[in-house]
């Protein structure tokens, strides 16, 4: 992907139903070699290029997800997944709007400019369907990921026109990537004079049976240790020999029942030299760089699937009661949506580190995929009470019901479970004492942007990508942050109790920095100790809290375009209503609180103001129809009572 200094703002190109993309090019093939800018000709014109309008397009064409005649709603979607595919019309309408194009860089005539963009462009389509978001969305960019890095400019620009005519491509991951039963197996490779012959089987592959290209991380052949240890091969079904590729039988799954998920087993099968991605023995490099958007996009999309449910269970408990939610409903839904704004911050964050701190932000990455599942899961099942204890049946029967059912059933088969945790766990415990030594207390602040939803970012590169070192950004944002807040003199409750949330996670990091300074780098048989794992679990909760503080200061000190300039040109894009709610401190507060308990602070307890500020905010934006994360877009089933 193209580098470059230049700020670019929440923009993309053209996105609409008359995009008239071609389709029906195949990976490898020579037909309409265009450039970038005349391929992105072909993704339309004329219509909203701002990604607030992407995604309130987007939204509009969905329609209200609870109106039962909506072919595009949750009782269509429950339906399908009944029927165990995917709903057609979801599916048509994403090719319709050329959402491929979403997935691939603006260079090569696809929208692509900024992470943090596309996280909210995916949005709209997480708050229907885990499912439909992974089999007709982001699976398709981690396959083609390593391609957009490495490939060579046909591969390059036969995936890009895949993906922009509405193909599909799938993964087929590599050992290193095992954060899930659902991908056991490996494919080999051994070099022939002919270029590769492909062994070995992968049982569990998503959209095996519909992807029109395939990219395996593939073992060399034979064996070698190490970090050559993979290639990538980007691979066209359709032009194997016969024989060689077996396409094994779609398995049902608990969770995302909806996607195709099957396998391929490789029978010596010969490839040629042009499918090598990037060069011999690559892939785990490819792997460590390309990982980092996806440990970071994920959380950030599913956030949307949370908010749908909190948006039932604050329709629950607003029913029949005029004057708002009673009792133990008050705190609850407040904190539910203060998390939310925390996993926001914390993921926005991380995908912007991406662009500002690409030699730091492998560590942020992995913070998000370890903690933000967590936090998501524990507020589905407070506000599974809240239902529970309502007996809310919703506007569409068992629609709204359904709906938390089935993201409880997704979550963990999208990658999101334990496993995905010990993954990413993997990736943190190595590095404590290094930053510990390093890092902690002796890095400077990173750039004010990384902290400033909206703000100007270059374009994103992840051929740039850090695979290991750098510093902690999120550590970093909390002293400095905390450090500014002690010698600040804003009266009031909210910001006094902020000030002491502050410094009790500064604090922790100090007896966190104590702890694994003991420890010797490079020590396996001490960072193996299952005291590593409470020590990351430590370490993930003070990172968010660093994420919470860092982007509240921004919001409340300015609008979503930074201080030096480099924000959105056209002032659109960034975070909602920046100076007023989200510039109150009461949200990060309630937001520390939680993140404290859960660390087991003894916090004193927040003022009751916060609690009756952000709980009015929940309620207003249930009632004016808006999204709970720090943008609050305008959603499809608008306001309620």
């Amino acid at each position: 992907m193209n580098t470059g200094t230049t700020a670019v703002a929440d923009t993309g190109a053209p996105v609409g139903s008359d995009t008239g993309v071609r389709s029906g090019a195949r990976v490898g093939s020579d037909a309409g070699t265009t450039t970038g800018a005349e391929a992105a000709t072909d993704v339309g014109k004329g219509v909203a290029t701002n990604v607030m309008a992407r995604v309130a397009h987007l939204e509009r064409r969905f329609g209200d997800p609870r109106d039962p005649g909506n072919p595009l709603g949750f009782r269509a979607l429950l339906a399908a997944e009944e029927r165990q595919e995917l709903p057609a019309e979801a599916e048509g309408l994403l090719t319709d709007e050329g959402f491929g194009a979403e997935l691939v860089p603006a260079a090569l005539g696809g929208r692509l400019v900024r992470a943090d963009t596309l996280a909210r462009v995916l949005r709209p389509v997480f708050r229907r369907d885990v499912a439909l978001g992974f089999g007709h969305g982001i699976t398709s960019l981690f396959a083609a990921s390593a391609v957009w890095v490495a490939g060579s400019p046909e591969q390059q620009r036969s995936l890009a026109r895949l993906l922009c005519g509405g193909g599909r491509a799938t993964i087929v991951h590599h050992s290193l990537a095992h954060g899930s039963g659902l991908l056991r197996g490996e494919v080999g490779a051994e070099r022939t004079r002919g270029g590769f012959s492909l062994t070995g089987r992968k049982d569990m592959v998503i959209n095996a049976h519909r992807a029109e290209a395939l990219v395996a991380y593939a073992r060399n052949l034979p064996s070698t240790p190490g970090a050559g240890s993979h290639s990538v091969l980007l691979v066209d079904p359709d032009r194997l020999p016969p024989g060689g590729m077996e396409t094994l039988p779609r398995k049902l799954t608990t969770g995302m029942r909806g996607c195709h998920f099957g396998g391929y087993a490789f029978h010596d099968c010969e490839v040629g030299p042009e499918a090598l991605v990037g060069s011999y023995g690559e892939g785990v490099r490819l792997a460590l760089r390309t990982f980092q958007l996806n440990r970071s996009l994920i959380p950030a999309a599913v956030i949307a699937s949370v908010d749908t449910v909190l948006r039932t269970a604050v329709a629950a408990a607003l029913a029949g009661r005029p004057g708002g939610p009673e009792g133990r409903h008050r705190p609850l839904l407040a904190g539910v949506f203060a998390d939310l704004l925390a996993a926001d911050a914390m993921a926005t964050t991380a995908l912007r580190a991406l662009h500002l701190v690409p030699d730091g932000a492998h560590l942020a990455a992995a913070e998000v995929k370890y903690l933000v599942p967590d936090l998501l899961r524990d507020d589905l099942e407070e506000l599974a009470t809240v239902l529970g204890a309502s007996g809310y049946q919703g506007g569409d029967g068992d629609g709204d019901r359904g709906a938390l059912s089935k993201l409880l059933r997704d979550l963990p088969a999208a990658g999101l479970g334990h496993a995905g945790t010990a993954a990413c766990q993997a990736v943190v415990i190595p590095q404590l004492p290094l930053l510990a030594r390093r890092s902690w207390f002796r890095a400077a602040e990173p750039p004010d942007a990384v902290f400033r939803p909206g703000a100007g970012l270059p374009e994103l590169d992840l051929a740039a990508l850090g695979l290991a070192g750098g510093d902690d950004l999120l550590a970093a944002g909390l002293t400095a942050t905390a450090a500014r807040l002690r010698d600040s003199a804003v009266p009031g409750d909210a910001p006094a109790t902020l000030k002491r949330y502050a410094d009790a996670f500064v604090r922790e990091l100090w007896a966190l920095h104590d702890r694994c300074r003991e420890l010797e780098v490079g020590d396996r048989a001490a960072l193996s100790n299952p005291e590593m794992c409470a020590l990351a679990d430590r370490h993930a909760l003070i990172s968010a809290a660093g994420a919470v503080l860092a982007t509240w200061e921004r919001l409340a000190t300015g609008n979503a375009a930074g201080a030096d300039g480099a924000g959105d040109a056209r002032g659109e894009g960034g975070a909602a209503d920046a100076g007023g709610f989200l510039a109150d401190p009461s949200w990060a507060v309630l937001a520390l609180q939680r993140l404290g308990g859960r660390l087991g602070l003894a916090l004193p307890a927040p003022p009751t103001g916060c609690v009756d500020r952000v709980l009015h905010e929940v309620v207003g934006r249930f009632r004016a129809g808006t999204a709970y994360d720090l943008y609050a877009a305008p959603l499809a089933e608008g306001g309620g009572t």
